[in-house]
């Protein structure tokens, strides 16, 4: 090993080191500057030696810009979910139940109750080989990659460390992160972020690690599954993660008794608002590990912990004004402006109102004192008026009769609670959000067409509705340098990715029958009732004709959603919409391979590498064929269905022993026998 080999293992080391004073023991030994220096020199050696690339190097912590599915992988141990209690009489029974089956000396950890996103991170030799999220509690995504970008994640301990083991905690935002990135975003014209945790989980999923790594995420450790763990506490296996290294954070504390524990749960509902990330209540577990063996789990819980929820909080503020915002169904929502007022930790601004029915039954007036709540400590709303501070001039709210997009008269449908605008070709946000599903992952599933690029199509007239999509080969050269706007930096669209987006329009043309149902968009058609409607019809001339009495005999579509389907077929532009995009060569019939053929019944698959299709082609061909589709390779799979690159996925299916397959060996499998 020469020199340079040897200082890129020290500057790792270093700044390991370094990076542990500073994020996790609030303690940094040099500053910013002299640690930005070592992480550019560790830089340029490593790029001058590329085989000493090492995925928990340092440098890796910026992130990268990839895009890349995530995997779904098994947990070893189940992430289950807690019991929640409301009040300190719930409290003591469940102290009473403990102490019934272990005796009555029982010692309790309190922990804050963190509002962000589940994580589990598994350590080999001391570096960190996987961190996965909570998912369905049985198998969650690998977010590997992003998690390394977390400045108080180690990404190799030091000490005692067993050989492998896993650690389990949670992704969180903190407060001064989520209230900078609204602004930004804010500033940008870009959607605000609703909440701290929506905002920390919307993060962990991005596909970009460079941004996860500018987003100042945080991982807050509380908990070692297993039976094998270092110490014979649960408060003395936090106290030996923090020796190797993780940010185990300080408001944890031991309690001899129920007493105690009570005294923790209202010292922190006060306080709860002076620290700098959301929580919503506190968890109480058995410290003895011998104990919480002998209580046991339910089939969904452990008997040995359970959450405490903290009441919502509630404060006063002045209702500004009320907007009316309008969605792709034509849906029109009201939403409060309100005086700035702190509330479980952040700013509020905004609240919803929901419909008519709600401003009425409040008795909503111009400049009211409200009560605004957030329920579940995450979306605002307005629970009650102060009627005694109403001033005499002040007007009742009425909800808008117009559109307040274009104008035209709302109408309100029997039954339902909604105001809608009926102007569907004209009504700018209802065209956009039409065109934002007909293009997202379970309808046609057309990459590179975000709300940004959208609009911009739109504000130039070069598409109307989804159907122009499939003329935009006419306009290349016109998409070539148009500038995105509404962004914080310009950027203009390059030939690289108007040649991407044209290939993925092209392809879309195959997604299938059903994939076409769910992108028109049709009111209360989602992607179940679609694939039903398409196995039932088998094309869209015939489900274009369909009757009432023949719409409501399908699985799962009742009288609103077969009278939706009337309507929607009762325009004449909506027909012609799904004439052209017919006519442009999109499938609008049911593959006659899978029509009316149940080969595939009992059978999972799945999905893998680039195919000659879009994914969801092969999917509803599977669905509509009986059998089942999952993200994820395990012991139950039959079948992987690869194609070139196929990846991770085709090497654990040769390890399972799972049959792979072609889609030539696909093809024979799902044609019926009399075919």
């Amino acid at each position: 090993m020469n020199r340079e080999e040897e200082r890129i293992i020290e500057l790792r080391k270093q700044l390991e080191y370094h990076n542990k004073k500073y994020y996790v023991d609030n303690a940094p030994d040099i500053t910013d500057f002299e640690f930005d220096l070592l992480m550019l020199e560790l830089e340029t050696l490593e790029k001058k030696h590329p085989e000493m690339s090492d995925p928990n190097s340092p440098t890796l912590r910026v992130g990268q810009d990839i895009n890349k599915e995530f995997v779904q992988v098994e947990h070893k141990y189940p992430m289950l979910s807690l019991s929640n209690t409301y009040s300190e009489g719930e409290l003591r029974d469940f102290d009473n139940r403990v102490r019934k089956t272990v005796g009555d000396t029982v010692e309790y950890v309190c922990e804050l109750k963190y509002d962000g996103t589940s994580i589990s991170l598994t350590y080999e030799d001391g570096a960190l080989q996987r961190a996965v999220t909570r998912g369905d509690g049985v198998k969650g995504d690998d977010v590997t990659v992003n998690v390394r970008t977390i400045r108080n994640v180690p990404l190799k301990l030091h000490g005692d460390y067993p050989q492998e083991f896993e650690i389990r905690g949670e992704i969180l935002m903190p407060f001064a992160v989520f209230d900078r990135l609204n602004e930004e975003r804010d500033a940008s014209g870009e959607q605000l972020f609703a909440n701290p945790r929506n905002a920390a989980a919307g993060t962990l999923k991005l596909q970009n690690s460079s941004i996860v790594a500018k987003r100042g995420l945080e991982c807050y450790l509380y908990y070692i599954p297993g039976e094998n763990t270092p110490t014979s506490t649960h408060y003395g296996n936090l106290q030996k993660a923090k020796e190797w290294g993780f940010y185990i954070p300080p408001y944890t504390s031991v309690c001899k008794n129920i007493d105690e524990v009570i005294a923790f749960v209202e010292r922190w509902d006060k306080e709860r608002a002076e620290l700098p990330v959301p929580i919503d209540g506190v968890v109480l577990k058995v410290n003895d590990i011998s104990k919480q063996i002998l209580l046991g789990y339910t089939a969904k819980v452990p008997r040995w912990a359970i959450a405490y929820k903290f009441k919502a909080e509630r404060e006063a503020t002045l209702l500004v004004g009320v907007d009316y915002q309008v969605g792709r169904t034509g849906a029109v929502t009201p939403v409060a402006n309100l005086e700035p007022v702190h509330l479980a930790g952040t700013t509020v601004k905004r609240a919803s109102l929901h419909n008519a029915d709600i401003i009425a039954e409040l008795d909503l007036h111009d400049n009211d004192t409200v009560y605004v709540e957030k329920g579940g400590e995450i979306i605002p709303k307005i629970v009650g008026v102060d009627v005694s501070k109403r001033k005499p001039e002040s007007k009742p709210v009425r909800f808008v009769t117009v559109c307040p997009e274009c104008g035209t008269t709302l109408v309100r449908i029997d039954g339902e609670a909604n105001f809608y605008c009926p102007n569907e070709l004209d009504c700018p946000p209802q065209i956009s959000g039409k065109i934002e599903h007909f293009v997202s992952r379970k309808a046609m599933n057309i990459d590179g067409l975000g709300k940004e690029t959208i609009d911009l199509l739109l504000s130039k007239g070069f598409i109307h509705n989804a159907a122009d999509l499939y003329e935009l080969h006419t306009k290349r050269d016109k998409l070539l340098g148009l500038e995105r706007e509404n962004t914080a930096s310009t950027s203009r669209i390059q030939e690289k990715t108007v040649q991407n987006l044209m290939n993925s329009i092209e392809d879309s043309k195959s997604a299938g029958f059903p994939s076409l149902l769910n992108a028109l968009g049709i009111r209360y058609i989602g992607e179940t009732a679609s694939r039903n409607l398409a196995m039932t019809f088998k094309s869209m001339q015939a489900f274009m004709q369909a009757t009432y009495d023949e719409l409501i005999e399908v699985a799962d579509v009742g009288e609103q959603m077969a009278k939706s389907v009337l309507r929607y077929f009762s325009q004449p532009e909506n027909r012609t919409l799904v004439e052209r995009l017919i006519a442009y060569g999109v499938k609008a019939n049911l593959d006659e391979q899978a029509a009316g053929n149940d080969k595939l019944n009992g059978k999972t698959f799945v999905i893998t590498g680039t195919l000659s299709r879009p994914r969801e082609y092969f999917k509803n061909l599977i669905l509509t064929a009986g059998g089942k589709v999952s993200d994820s390779v395990s012991a139950k799979t039959s079948y992987l269905l690869a194609g070139e690159n196929a990846g991770s996925k085709l090497s654990k299916a040769e390890k399972l022993g799972v049959q792979i397959i072609g889609e030539q060996e696909f093809e024979q499998m799902i044609i019926p026998a009399d075919k």
